[in-house]
């Protein structure tokens, strides 16, 4: 099961082609990963706290076709692998229906205080789970 966000490319998004900037996309998908999160039920305001913590240890991201200023991007968001204390968000980005950008995120459950990755929260990964885009 996916989620779409729109979000439009501004002008602080481009480089001097006026297209994206290569780092600017990653804003867009966290910014879809963050509505994801609240069309789930689980916001991380509602599930960080001082025994769990949420960080980014992976990105990726492929470019299809240019993306240029003021382009509106329909960024569908998914969840691929959920593991003992990480999980995966899958994104594609379109452009009028034209392939854009796809790209993935790994988050990694922390314990603040150790610093050492720690189980995710069950009733997150439940939420996540039922979300999960199907492997082929």
């Amino acid at each position: 099961m996916s989620f779409t966000w729109q979000s439009r490319i501004r002008f602080v998004d481009t480089d001097a082609s006026r297209r994206i900037h290569y780092t600017a996309i990653l804003r867009h998908f966290e910014a879809a990963e963050h509505e994801f999160l609240r069309h789930i039920g689980f916001g991380y305001s509602q599930i960080t706290n001082r025994e769990v913590g949420f960080p980014r240890v992976h990105v990726e991201v492929d470019f299809q076709s240019p993306i240029g200023y003021n382009d509106v991007l329909d960024i569908e968001v998914s969840v691929g692998r959920i593991g003992a204390t990480s999980f995966t968000f899958l994104f594609n980005a379109s452009v009028e229906g034209r392939p854009a950008a796809s790209g993935k995120i790994v988050v990694v459950a922390m314990n603040p205080a150790t610093r050492k990755s720690c189980p995710v929260p069950e009733v997150l990964a439940a939420a996540l789970k039922s979300h999960q885009k199907e492997q082929s």
